[in-house]
């Protein structure tokens, strides 16, 4: 039971910092260059609702294996 714990841990920890880094930074729509871009090439909205959700799943997996992890452990 641990090592499955360990594990959901580890994915879910490698998931949490891929989603977080594939998200786009809050002021990425702040620059005078970008805004032109933005204008051409239309603005990933959907991604970024995406990434923010599986964010929120991956947050809470991790939150109660690691929970369970230290439960189990005593």
């Amino acid at each position: 039971m641990i090592i499955a714990l360990v594990i959901f841990v580890v994915i879910s920890a490698l998931g949490l910092i891929a989603t977080v880094l594939l998200q786009s930074g809050r002021s990425a729509g702040l620059g005078a260059i970008s805004g032109a871009g933005e204008a051409v090439f239309g603005k990933k909205k959907g991604m970024d609702d995406i990434f923010g959700k599986l964010t929120a799943a991956l947050a809470g997996v991790f939150l109660l294996s690691c929970l369970g992890l230290a439960i189990l452990s005593k």
